[in-house]
Parts: C-alpha cells; sequence; structure tokens
C-alpha cells in the first residue's frame, strides 16, 4: 500500500534563494527515495497563489509534508488546512551559516508559525528538523511513514472474531463504532461452534496441508496422538477458510472451554501457525490485543508474541509474559527451537511449548479508556531464557530495569492483563501513529 504524499517546499524571496533552492532540490531527490507515490512542485512555492495553484493539482493526500524552506507566515499553511483534512509535517531546514551575518533562511521561525497555525485550528502535525542530508531527518521521515502506511492498514483492516470473551474477560471487548470511528477497522464475526462445524466437515485431501505445514516447523509432533494431530488440522483449515472468506487480517479467538469440551482440542496450535504466516491472532477473543499485535507485526515485519504479565523475575529485573501455548513458532529460542505438547490444565494436545528468542523488544497495548482508546508502551529487551512454565514464556527486561516499580504502575495505571511483545524498537512509529489517530499514549 502507497501512502499518497503531497510535498508543498514554500518560501519568500527577500531571502537567501540560493540556499533555499540546494535545499529544495535535495530535499526533493531525498523524499523520492522514501515515498513511492509523491506529488511535488517543480520550483519552490513563493506566494500563497502559487501554493494554491500546485494544491488544485492534489486529490485526497494521506499525509502533507509542509517544508518552510525560508520563514513564512501562517497564511502558507492555512491554505492548505482549509483544502485538506490529514496530518501535516512541518519541516525546518538549518541556517546555512552563523557566522554574525545576514540570516539566511529563518526557517524554523516558519516552522513555529505553521506549527501555531495548525494547532489553533485543531489539526494534528509532527515536526522535523535538519537538513536532507541528514541521517537523523531521513530516519524521521522514514518512521512517519510506516506510522502513516499503518494508519491507513488499520483503516482497511477486518478483525475476525471467533465466539465471544470468556466470563470476566470483558477487557477484550470493544465498542465497534469508537473501533470505526478511532481507526477505521471493521469486525467479522462468527460464532466458535460454526468453527467446528467447518472443521468437522471437511475432507481428509483439504486438511493434509495444515498438517503438513505444522509437523514441518515443529518438533515433537511424531509423540502426538494422531486423533490430536488430525483435529489441529481440521481446526487450522477452517480457520483458514473463514480468513479467506471475511478478508480478515487478524484473529480474535476464543479459546477455552469451548474448543476443550466441543471439539476435544486446543486451538493454540492453529493460532501460532497463523500468527507464522502473517495473520495476527489473540486468544481469549482479546480484540485490543488482536489489533496491537498487527501493530506490532506490520512495523517490525515479523510475529509477535501475546501474554499475560505472570511473574516478576527479580534475579535478571524482568517481567515474564506466558501464554499457555499459542506462541508463533518462528519465534522460539533458537536454543530450544518450536516444541509441541499438551495444554497445562486440560492435558490435550497440540499447544507450542518453548521459551522465546532474545533480542530488542517494544511491549504494547491498545487499551480502552474511559473515553475511548490509549495505548501502552515500553522499550526493554527480550532475553534468551529458557521456557518459565509449560506453554511459551518470553523475559523482557524493561529499559532501565525496574521491573517491580514498572509492574506496580501498570496494575495501578488499570491496564488490561494482555500484552503484547514486538521485536524491534518500534516506539517513535507507534507514538507517531497514535498522533495521528488522536489516541493518547502512556510510555514507561
Amino acid at each position: 500500500m502507497n501512502i499518497k504524499v503531497a510535498f508543498f517546499p514554500v518560501a519568500r524571496t527577500t531571502f537567501f534563494m540560493p540556499s533555499a533552492e540546494e535545499d529544495f532540490a535535495k530535499s526533493c531527490n531525498m523524499l523520492e527515495g522514501i515515498f513511492n507515490n509523491i506529488s511535488r512542485p517543480m520550483e519552490l512555492l513563493t506566494s500563497p497563489e502559487m501554493l494554491g495553484e500546485f494544491a488544485d493539482t492534489i486529490t485526497e493526500p494521506d499525509l502533507i509534508i509542509y517544508q518552510s524552506t525560508t520563514f513564512v507566515g501562517g497564511d502558507f499553511v492555512t491554505e492548505l488546512t482549509r483544502r485538506f483534512n490529514c496530518p501535516i509535517v512541518v519541516w525546518a531546514v538549518r541556517e546555512p551559516t552563523i557566522d554574525g551575518g545576514r540570516l539566511k533562511l529563518n526557517s524554523l521561525t516558519g516552522a513555529f508559525s505553521a506549527g501555531n497555525s495548525v494547532y489553533l485550528q485543531g489539526g494534528h502535525h509532527e515536526f522535523v528538523f535538519g537538513n536532507p542530508d541528514e541521517q537523523v531527518v531521513i530516519e524521521k521521515l522514514s518512521k512517519i511513514a510506516s506510522a502513516m502506511e499503518m494508519v491507513k492498514k488499520l483503516n482497511n483492516l477486518i478483525i475476525g472474531v471467533v465466539g465471544s470473551q470468556p466470563a470476566g474477560f470483558g477487557f477484550g471487548a470493544v465498542d465497534e463504532a469508537k473501533l470505526a470511528g478511532t481507526l477505521g477497522t471493521r469486525i467479522a464475526q462468527i460464532e466458535a461452534s460454526g468453527i467446528m462445524s467447518k472443521a468437522t466437515a471437511l475432507s481428509a485431501q483439504e486438511i493434509a496441508p495444515a498438517l503438513k505445514e505444522l509437523k514441518s516447523r515443529t518438533k515433537g509432533w511424531d509423540k502426538m496422538p494422531a486423533e490430536n494431530l488430525e483435529k489441529y488440522a481440521r481446526l487450522s483449515t477452517a480457520y483458514k477458510f473463514f480468513v479467506k472468506e471475511s478478508g480478515a487480517g487478524a484473529i480474535a479467538s476464543r479459546c477455552w472451554p469451548d474448543f476443550f469440551v466441543g471439539f476435544g482440542a486446543p486451538v493454540c496450535a492453529v493460532l501460532s501457525m497463523l500468527n507464522d504466516n502473517g495473520i495476527a491472532s489473540s486468544c481469549e477473543t482479546d480484540i485490543g490485543g488482536a489489533i496491537s499485535m498487527f501493530i506490532g507485526a506490520g512495523l517490525t515485519g515479523e510475529a509477535t508474541y501475546f501474554g499475560d504479565p505472570v511473574a516478576i523475575d527479580e534475579k535478571c529485573d524482568s517481567i515474564v509474559y506466558w501464554h499457555c501455548g499459542a506462541g508463533a513458532s518462528c519465534l522460539a529460542s533458537k536454543s530450544e527451537g518450536a516444541k509441541l505438547g499438551v495444554h497445562p490444565n486440560r492435558q490435550i494436545g497440540p499447544t507450542m511449548e518453548f521459551g522465546l528468542k532474545g533480542g530488542p523488544v517494544t511491549v504494547l497495548r491498545l487499551g480502552k479508556d474511559k473515553d475511548g482508546f490509549r495505548m501502552f508502551l515500553y522499550k526493554g529487551e527480550a532475553l534468551d531464557e529458557p521456557q518459565k512454565f509449560f506453554g511459551t514464556s518470553v523475559t523482557v527486561r524493561p529499559e532501565g530495569g525496574e521491573a517491580a516499580s514498572k509492574v506496580a504502575q501498570f496494575v495501578k495505571d488499570g491496564w488490561e492483563p494482555h500484552f503484547v511483545v514486538a521485536y524491534g524498537d518500534v516506539i517513535e512509529e507507534v507514538k507517531t501513529m497514535c498522533g495521528f489517530l488522536g489516541i493518547k499514549v502512556w510510555e514507561y
């Protein structure tokens, strides 16, 4: 998906135009290397009339990059906010020289003018400072691009919801109207019994690929009863059919007790394989969790982990996140690999059994606030630790440590008991995305 970007470089000819023209040319080259679908003028826009004429050629951009190449007043950016309803990046370039002589561009003051105007009109803007050849500027704009791409993906996302939340797990439900109004995300619902009926009706030929896939990605399947493996393959295939029929990009699935009682098998390994295959999938019908997984996977390019905060490990100043056995097999520690086992409470398989790999992580959660949504966020390090409990687990040391005091604050602040661990540092992308969506960020 390509976001539509419009670049508006503005200037006044009373300033030092050779430097402004040089910044403009370099900016165009740099931006065209980041954005696949960008509209830009052939020259600097040196009057509101010129800006308006160029704006006439633009249709509904997703993002505006407004470069105050020299100082200009607020009338320039107001012409854009009058026409378009989208986020704006306000960009100021550096002064060519600071030598006691002429102020050649005064770009930064122009950015203040633009930011003030957008703010007072109730719009949203991001700020970038620096020249187009600076790595920090390229990285900042690249992160803004990723955040805007995620906003677009969320706007087109369908969550496949299987069943309803178990008793006492109402935190996983969402107001569909608020969800559509804030993110644009929609829901496609099916009862757990509907999935089981589809699974029962499948032929041996239809379920064979699912069984082959599971065997290729896990260890210990040869110790699993054939009946359990067949039930897994039936459920897995039924879920894939539901994903295809509904157009779902993520799944929030009922698990206990329905699938144990009604089908004689857990859904853990099914969700694991869906996550492996790019369909973010949470259990216990946690819709906010599934969206969080979708965000984390989309920004990092790999599967995320969905777990309960079950323990504080003081020895390594870390928080242990765990779940029964639905972790993506691709996240297994290389030393352990993805192993199959049985559910710790129901003693039925297959479930995933392993400790997750180590590496830098972002822990996030799209939670419910009293008046809408909020985002939980912190940066940490997943330690290459062995499996802590039956099921799957990952041990995360928050940046700066103090795991126990952080957990106390999380509970005091009223967060849901499910979190998503995404491999990589996507803190800035998530914060920028939330700014675009009007979601408050709680960063720890």
